[in-house]
């Protein structure tokens, strides 16, 4: 027989990804897809799709009971400034808002996750069954960042790690020693634009919180990332080894070759 898993699907291919890889490895995948950001091609790759609104908690519990879910995942990216004016909470939501110190990321979902836990559905690594997505420590690209580059980098991690603990954001822009942007609620690539328009060849420095919940949220790059600094004009890309989610690796790799921009995943700075 079948096992069962639930996905709590939001944007980008990584939702996607995963029911291919489960249902593969025997999995029959319910999804929870969120409406304005789940590809509607979801439907094509999952055995059955509801689709909801951000906050409709009780609905999703109501989902994954009617189909005898107990376990699932949750992936995909969610458009935060959505949060302030597309959201439709149902009343478990608002009483888990309520019980809250603060809405940074990682509370609101550890809050999340708590109450699925509590009907009883146990939230698991978004890449349990797709390890092969974690970036491989390393210089992958053949152009290697410079002597400069690489002080930035040493840089942009101490930063990125201190935003991470304070629940700001994953990544930081960095050129010549001085930090030229962080990430807040605008996201990545805009990150990248505001940072790289300020200093020419800047470094960015994307890694997982100190005390990130690996099950969802795990930071997450791709070609599109390296498109972005081309167009921004940015030269060098620092990624923690094995914490970080990695789509269309070779293409990235090809792209930044092309362009010029050096990739280095590491374990911590002094690695680098």
């Amino acid at each position: 027989m079948r096992q069962r898993i639930g996905l709590i699907a939001g944007s980008g291919q990584f939702p996607i990804i995963f029911s291919e890889k489960a249902r593969l490895n025997g999995y029959d995948v319910y999804a929870a897809a969120y409406v304005k950001e789940a590809d509607p091609k979801i439907k094509d790759h999952v055995d059955v799709v509801e689709w909801m609104h951000l906050g409709q908690v009780n609905k999703l519990i109501r989902f994954f009971k009617t189909h005898e879910i107990h376990q699932a995942v949750m992936m995909g990216g969610i458009q935060k400034t959505r949060i302030f004016k597309d959201i439709k909470p149902d009343f478990k939501a608002i009483s888990m808002m309520i019980g809250m110190k603060h809405s940074h990321d990682d509370s609101v979902l550890r809050a999340f996750a708590n109450v699925l836990e509590k009907e009883g559905i146990k939230i698991l690594e978004s890449t349990f069954l797709v390890p092969e997505l974690l970036a491989p420590e390393g210089c992958w690209t053949k152009i290697k960042p410079t002597r400069s580059q690489r002080e930035d980098m040493v840089l942009g991690w101490k930063i990125a790690k201190e935003i991470g603990r304070l629940d700001i954001g994953q990544c930081v822009v960095v050129g010549s020693g001085s930090v030229l942007a962080v990430e807040a609620i605008d996201g990545t690539d805009a990150t990248i634009r505001r940072g790289a328009s300020l200093g020419k060849d800047a470094v960015v420095v994307k890694v997982c919180k100190p005390n990130q919940d690996i099950r969802f949220d795990i930071p997450a790059t791709g070609a599109q990332t390296i498109e972005v600094m081309a167009e921004a004009g940015a030269g060098a890309l620092l990624l923690e080894a094995g914490k970080a989610v990695v789509f269309d690796r070779e293409k990235m790799i090809s792209f930044a070759d092309e362009k010029k921009i050096a990739i280095v995943a590491s374990v911590n700075f002094q690695s680098i």
